[in-house]
């Protein structure tokens, strides 16, 4: 089992915002509740209160959306409601029965409520053991990072303090639908994110550096000072999309890329010495930031006809490598927020009229992929299991883009 790997969402800070440093720094009172609100283990919801309706009882983020549309119609559209995908569906599938503890740490992100969790640990018996979850809800599991997930806690709902009149916080109610809300400043910053995007000091690490640091990273760059949290960008006015690595219009905002030309017109047999320039100029942490992703930059030499010069093709990578099973880091070419990479391309120029063709492509699953096929390849799961599997690699080889082309005349 990879741990904590299938998560996909990657933090993209593209906002700037004039806000004192302080206001991003979390609060004595702010650090207690989100340890309180994001427990290791999160205990079951326990009865509704007499007085909720049939609709306040349930935690279905369809449920939510009666009253809640908007919201409703952006998180169908994020990986939050894909977080228990066919790919770490997939996995978790025979792990339940055979390796429930980590199984549990899976779904501690991509379905942290007890109820999504097909089984529940007890220290009733002797020694502790795993027990079936009558609480069980599988089409609850389905849907991943449900609403209730962040906003509900033993049935009492939690949000960020309203945009109106954003300095009362705590309980409020004024006649409000389920006994109203506990408004909490937490929930607008970037520290409420950080449980599943942030691996802890003594979790895993490559090559002396922490599997997913993406909290940290935003921590290390500009931003804070600039008091630009995760949900600057990723929630901007409140919207919950969540917007990352596999959305392209997203990406593009990230990073600038440039292409440096000799200023002198080239003929046969002269050498073409070029640059190309990818700079960071607005991510809040590495791009990219995770394991997963990977950037190609590609340039070869085409002819008047846009037709490919055999033998000018060359690339480069951008991003994280290890082997499969993580036990050893390959390369690591990510750019740190505010940072660049320049990339050097040289090649003979052969004949008159050639361009220097430039593309930028993106495979957001690109380790995910290799995993699959691996998995696949060498028979690692059961029949439901590798149905799931084979869907999920289906996608992953299906979500690339590109942010970049462009052709350059010699």
């Amino acid at each position: 089992m990879i741990r904590k790997l299938i998560s996909g969402l990657a933090l993209l800070i593209v906002a700037m915002a004039s806000v004192s440093a302080a206001t991003q720094q979390l609060t004595p009172s702010e650090e207690i509740f989100l340890q309180g609100h994001w427990p290791e283990v999160m205990p079951p919801q326990g009865s509704p209160p007499a007085d909720y309706s049939l609709l306040e009882r349930s935690l279905s983020p369809a449920s939510c959306g009666q009253c809640h549309p908007q919201q409703l119609l952006d998180w169908s559209a994020s990986l939050h409601s894909k977080a228990m995908g066919p790919g770490i569906y997939g996995q978790l599938v025979d792990m339940v029965e055979s390796d429930p503890a980590t199984t549990r740490i899976c779904w501690s992100c991509h379905t942290p409520l007890a109820e999504q969790q097909e089984k529940l640990w007890s220290s009733i018996t002797d020694g502790g053991s795993w027990l079936a979850n009558r609480q069980f809800d599988a089409a609850l599991q389905r849907n991943g990072l449900v609403c209730a997930a962040c906003h509900v806690r033993q049935r009492q709902l939690f949000g960020p303090v309203r945009s109106t009149t954003p300095e009362i916080t705590g309980k409020i109610d004024q006649g409000l639908p389920h006994n109203g809300f506990s408004a909490e400043t937490a929930f607008s910053k970037s520290g409420f994110c950080r449980g599943c995007h942030q691996f802890g000091p003594d979790d895993y690490r490559l090559n002396g550096k922490l599997i997913e640091n993406t909290y940290n990273e935003w921590k290390e760059s500009r931003y804070p000072a600039q008091g630009v949290q995760c949900q600057s960008c990723h929630m901007p006015k409140r919207r919950h999309l969540w917007r990352g690595i596999h959305d392209p219009d997203m990406v593009k905002q990230g990073v600038t890329i440039s292409i440096d030309l000799p200023g002198k017109q080239l003929h046969p047999d002269d050498t073409l010495t070029a640059t190309i320039t990818i700079a960071n100029t607005g991510t809040g942490h590495y791009f990219p930031t995770y394991l997963t992703p990977k950037v190609f930059v590609r340039a070869r030499l085409i002819d008047a006809a846009g037709n490919p010069v055999e033998g000018t093709a060359q690339e480069a990578i951008i991003g994280r490598e290890a082997t499969l099973d993580l036990s050893q880091e390959l390369y690591d070419t990510r750019i740190p927020p505010g940072d660049l990479v320049a990339i050097g391309y040289q090649q003979v120029v052969t004949q008159k009229n050639l361009s220097l063709k430039v593309e930028v492509i993106v495979e957001p699953d690109h380790f995910y992929a290799r995993f699959y096929r691996s998995v696949l390849a060498n028979g690692g799961s059961s029949d439901k299991g590798r149905v799931l599997l084979e869907q999920a690699l289906k996608d992953a080889e299906q979500s690339s883009f590109s942010i970049y082309e462009t052709v350059k005349p010699l």
